[in-house]
């Protein structure tokens, strides 16, 4: 079975970039090399000519490694390559054919040469390199056959300072590399929503830290651990947060005694808002991220989401907005949240719910009823966020 050590990574939309291309490519080499640096083993992380490469320098588990690669935003694709010196093309040919044989214990499938020479000098061209190659494979081997329209097997050779061999292409999660779109803060709750929602705003290239709302008594430290639990599972993708604690109980108390029954839900979560953009904007975050999809609950409609919204002065992201609830399982799923999420520990977005919630909430009537927390509601923002937990998930 063919062995590798070095790992050629691609990449998409960087491409697009003109002349800001490096400033993409040297934020995505960080991102890698913040990955791997938690794997087992010394790899070396560079870029060269538009590519990427990791290289093993001692023992490493492969496995590992290939999954660490798969949460690393910004990589679409990672070849295990075969690295060869310029030893003239004949040994280039025997080189490939021995990897072939490596690499494909079934020999019986179709395949195609794809050769590329970025070094103009080299002495054979990228149309001879794909003729020459194929044949030397198909003396090799009789029961392969060529296919140039649908092959089984692609099978790449790259002429640069070195030359690449590669055939195996393993997907990548794409987007753009964390850390190259801005930061905001994601309103973490123990829901299946919110997490998603961080995956997929961390995937455009945003780094997020975090703010849940925690209401002991009412609330274990279970549902702590819980949110805590999926920040860690999302971390993965999105590198390390700065997770705060809200205490939230006495803000909700006085809403539950002073506000109508209706519109406690709405007037918890302008507060939420609030909190949040407050200590966003102190760790220079320029936007808010939630899990909210129009119409999933009495919080979500299109009125309620406008009530949310007008006590923002910066920009909500909803990456959810518009899916279905099977939409989000499955993404949940995918980055391994979804069992921690259905986990039976309810935080205060779900045990503070009115039996008949306004569906419907007009903003100058829940700004007239939220006068009536006037005269403690400043004092109890202020201690909620001066007492905050701060957790460094990593």
């Amino acid at each position: 079975m063919f062995q590798t050590r070095t790992f050629l990574l691609k990449y998409g939309e960087i491409f697009l970039k003109g002349k800001n291309r490096y400033v993409f490519e040297d934020i995505l080499v960080d991102q890698v090399r913040r990955a791997v640096a938690k794997c087992d083993g010394e790899f070396k992380v560079h870029k060269s000519l538009s590519r990427i490469y990791v290289e093993a320098l001692s023992d490493f588990d492969y496995d590992e490694l290939i999954d660490t690669l798969k949460c690393v935003f910004g990589v679409i694709a990672i070849c295990p390559v075969l690295v060869l010196e310029d030893n003239g093309f004949d040994d280039l040919k025997e080189q490939v054919v021995k990897y072939i044989d490596e690499t494909y214990e079934d020999k019986n499938f179709t395949f195609k040469v794809f050769s590329k020479r970025a070094r103009k000098n080299y002495p054979v061209n990228s149309m001879e390199m794909n003729c020459l190659i194929g044949e030397a494979i198909l003396n090799a081997y009789p029961e392969v056959k060529v296919d140039v329209h649908k092959p089984e097997v692609s099978l790449y050779v790259e002429v640069r300072e070195r030359i690449y061999v590669y055939s195996i292409i393993i997907p990548g999660p794409g987007g753009m590399p964390v850390g190259s779109a801005g930061k905001a803060m994601l309103l973490l709750s123990g829901g299946l929503d919110s997490p998603v929602a961080g995956y997929m705003i961390a995937k455009r290239g945003v780094k997020l830290d975090a703010i849940y709302f925690h209401a002991p008594p009412y609330t274990s430290e279970r549902a702590k651990q819980k949110v805590v639990d999926l920040g860690t599972l999302i971390s993965r993708y999105t590198g390390p947060i700065r997770l705060n604690v809200i205490n939230f109980t006495e803000i909700q108390m006085a809403i539950y005694e002073k506000c109508p029954p209706d519109e406690l839900t709405i007037i918890m979560r302008r507060y939420m808002m609030r909190i949040a953009e407050q200590i966003g904007l102190e760790n220079d975050c320029i936007g808010l991220v939630t899990g909210e999809s129009i119409g999933q609950v009495a919080s979500q409609t299109m009125q309620s989401l406008a009530c949310t919204n007008d006590v923002c002065t910066i920009p909500v992201y909803r990456p959810l907005i518009a899916f279905d609830k099977q939409d989000i399982v499955d993404i949940a799923e995918k980055i391994n949240t979804y069992e921690t999420s259905i986990l039976p520990f309810e935080d205060c977005c779900t045990i503070w719910v009115a039996q008949h919630p306004v569906t419907k909430p007009v903003v100058k009537v829940i700004a007239k009823h939220e006068e009536n927390l006037a005269d403690c509601i400043d004092e109890m923002l202020k201690k909620a966020v001066e007492e905050r937990e701060i957790i460094e998930i990593k």
